[in-house]
């Protein structure tokens, strides 16, 4: 007899549909569409079909495709749909076909206006080294292909040859052979009585700062090279060799100031001391407490 009662109580709770979703029952809705759309028991497996809907809506957020499965059972829902005209159903294939093709459209979009820029960069450089006219006429009588080709690789080379720093290298070499040459020693300031610590390095392309200003370098170095060459070679008559200088000339000086700034800071953070500690001159920072 004791077995009896759990078992209609089970049978009464199982027959007893209640929404998961509204928690309403069939007596507060009798005309309401009920569905059992997944493997849950008792009253949970039963769920209005319009509240299911909106539930689904919120989970799929537009995207009919994605998934959706019971929070309870993680049963995924059997969803259909009404059978497509053919029109619509080509609409929908071009759709998909659309969708997945626009990343790698867009890829190709960003990588046709780098290289396009490029090959402006570089017809703007060769008109700036060469000379408007003259710079027009070789590029004129130059071979397609060989321009498409020819005038990127400018902004490459320019970039990748301002990252070659050979100011660091000649710092080194000089750091390694300074004692043997006193006067230079003296000029750079290297004449402590003691040994000079050896600070720590750093890499300094690990700076974004330090990219962008490479970038900026490089692409702007024509230009400068042009300025100079008209103020330090304007007796030159080739436009080509007058840049040429103007740049040569532009990369040296920048150069040994730059290893001279360098060196100072490096001697500066090698005769860095440190003071001892003195409780007469500094503030007293006692606590209240202490007080």
């Amino acid at each position: 007899m004791s077995s009896v009662p759990p078992q209609t109580f089970d049978v009464n709770n199982d027959l007893r549909k209640t929404c998961w979703v509204c928690f309403a029952t069939e007596e507060d809705d009798r005309d309401a569409a009920w569905v059992r759309p997944c493997r849950c028991r008792g009253t949970t497996k039963w769920v209005h079909q319009q509240c299911l809907q909106r539930w689904i809506d919120e989970k799929q957020r537009g995207n009919s495709t994605t998934k959706v499965l019971c929070p309870q059972c993680n049963t995924e829902y059997l969803i259909t749909f009404p059978k497509l005209g053919s029109v619509v159903l080509i609409m929908d294939i071009f759709d998909r076909i659309i969708y997945k093709m626009c990343p790698f459209v867009a890829g190709g979009i960003f990588i046709g206006s780098v290289y396009w820029t490029a090959v402006t960069y570089g017809a703007v450089t060769v008109m700036q080294v060469l000379g408007h006219k003259e710079g027009l006429n070789v590029m004129e009588k130059a071979d397609p292909l060989f321009l498409l080709i020819g005038l990127p690789t400018i902004p490459v080379m320019l970039i990748l040859g301002k990252m070659v720093r050979w100011e660091d290298y000649l710092l080194r070499l000089w750091r390694k052979h300074s004692s043997k040459l006193p006067l230079l020693s003296y000029i750079f300031g290297e004449t402590s009585p003691l040994g000079l610590r050896i600070p720590a390095d750093y890499a300094p392309l690990s700076d974004p700062i330090s990219a962008t200003r490479v970038l900026c370098g490089a692409l702007i170095l024509p230009t400068i090279a042009t300025i100079v060459g008209k103020l330090m070679f304007g007796s030159v008559n080739s436009n080509f060799q007058r840049t040429l200088l103007g740049g040569i000339g532009f990369i040296t000086i920048k150069g040994a100031l730059k290893i001279y700034f360098k060196q100072q800071q490096y001697i500066r953070q090698a005769q860095r001391k440190i003071l001892d500690f003195d409780e007469e001159t500094q503030p007293s920072t006692s606590s209240p407490q202490e007080a």
